[in-house]
């Protein structure tokens, strides 16, 4: 009783409060579970949490009927700028993530020129701040060149940290020699992210490739490729005592050897892994669904979610990386890589946690408790009174076909058009700012960089 009585006198001197915003009526999911609240903002942070009837606010918000959810967070996108604007930019590819209820986005370091050097980050932090419409850090690329400067790069500002390709990318980019990949490791103080497949054995199965058929795509690239360098990057982590985190598992084989070396190691898994299935897949999309690694069949599948369902799994990431049609359609193996994803993130996730595959507790864990978690995330990944308020209200209960037309992706395509799905983005609000509401972008970008515990401090 002297419980309740402490939260009913809060819930008093709460309604005499004045706020900027106060989402009311929701279903808000947080640490606390699942419960009908309203959420008071105010200075783009979470300044109340509980019943604010008689609360003041320039902005009220009803969430009646819908879910409020912690601000989902994609811990792995390309928004191709600078140097691949063609494909998308950081405005558009920004514009895609709240379209698609994401207020934050880790984007990677393939552009051109390659984000590799402090200079070259602080040209994206200019580029983005303001003019992305949720906020962003961004990945720096490890290499043979600059492992010096490696404790540096870790800790600059909107760094996300270190990011190494250790199969087939482009450029300087590529570390495919254990000596580079122990170099690098040896130097990080932050969880880095690897893409592991092995280069040698990549090029010593090209011959597999058939030409015009991409669903020779997964075995040139097989299970093994992807388990090789797994392996390497665990026992070097582990080598060294260092965090490591493991992007795109897409193989059984991966998932049974990372269940029993998780004392350093972090996993992402993608909806595309989770969801589409070879062949049915390049059977209807062709090369729109090659992507590496690649989808693989119903064995791997099973695994990934088996894997996500027992904790393995940490985070969901979409590997957001748009070509326009034009590469898309060249004759295999001259197509290109890589789909969109950051906008059907979350309509596709509902989708499975309706159909009873995950519950909408574990889909936050994945995206918004699982960022904050891995990566040490300043005041986000949580609804909890002095962090941002970043939050995306979801409606469980509707049902929407998705579009190539609602796609805000430069490309304008995506893998899922035509599919139907139940769960839908509402709105996304990013540091108490309602950035999208039910289809339609409403605030100007006011992206600003995503703050680290082991990070820039200003």
């Amino acid at each position: 009783m002297r419980g309740l009585r402490r939260w009913q006198a809060d819930e008093t001197l709460d309604m005499a409060e004045t706020f900027d915003v106060v989402i009311k009526g929701g279903t808000v999911v947080n640490h606390d579970g699942e419960g009908v609240r309203d959420i008071g903002v105010r200075a783009g942070r979470i300044a109340a949490i509980g019943t604010l009837a008689g609360a003041r606010a320039a902005e009220t918000i009803d969430a009646v009927g819908l879910h409020v959810l912690p601000g989902v967070i994609d811990s792995q996108v390309h928004f191709r700028e600078p140097g691949l604007e063609h494909k998308e930019d950081l405005e558009t590819g920004s514009r895609a993530a709240v379209a698609g209820g994401v207020t934050a986005v880790f984007e990677m370091p393939n552009t051109k020129p390659l984000t590799t050097s402090a200079e070259t980050l602080a040209d994206k932090v200019r580029r983005a701040r303001h003019r992305m419409f949720c906020d962003f850090a961004f990945f720096v690329g490890g290499t043979r060149d600059n492992v010096a400067q490696i404790p540096e790069l870790e800790k600059l500002e909107a760094s996300a940290g270190i990011k190494v390709f250790m199969g087939s990318s482009t450029g300087d980019l590529l570390v495919d020699e254990e000596e580079a990949l122990d170099a690098i490791i040896a130097r990080i103080s932050r969880r880095a992210s690897f893409h592991a497949e092995d280069e040698a054995r990549l090029k010593s199965r090209m011959g597999l490739r058939r030409p015009g058929d991409p669903s020779s795509h997964p075995e040139w690239r097989d299970p093994e490729a992807a388990l090789i360098a797994t392996q390497r990057l665990v026992r070097l982590a582990e080598k060294y005592g260092k965090r490591v985190h493991v992007l795109h598992v897409s193989t059984a084989e991966e998932m049974a050897f990372l269940e029993t070396h998780k004392a350093f190691t972090t996993v992402e898994v993608t909806p595309h892994h989770l969801t589409l299935v070879a062949p049915d897949c390049y059977a209807r999309l062709g090369a729109y669904a090659q992507m590496n690694p690649p989808v693989r069949d119903e064995r791997h599948r099973t695994a990934i979610w088996h894997a996500l369902q027992t904790g393995v799994v940490d985070v969901l990431g979409s590997d957001h990386a748009p070509h326009v049609r034009a590469e898309k359609e060249h004759a295999y193996p001259d197509t290109h890589s890589g789909m969109t994803g950051v906008q059907t993130l979350v309509p596709i996730m509902l989708d499975h946690v309706n159909a009873g595959r995950l519950t909408l507790q574990r889909f936050v864990d994945l995206t918004s408790h699982g960022p904050q978690r891995i990566f040490g995330l300043k005041c986000k990944g949580r609804i909890a009174i002095g962090y941002d308020a970043d939050l995306t209200i979801v409606d469980l209960k509707r049902r929407e076909t998705i579009r190539n037309d609602w796609i805000e992706s430069r490309c304008k395509w995506s893998p899922y058009d035509g599919v139907s799905v139940q769960g839908w983005p509402v709105g996304t609000i990013v540091r108490g700012r309602k950035v999208m509401w039910d289809g339609e972008i409403l605030s100007p970008a006011t992206g600003e960089p995503v703050g680290f515990h082991e990070g820039f401090v200003g």
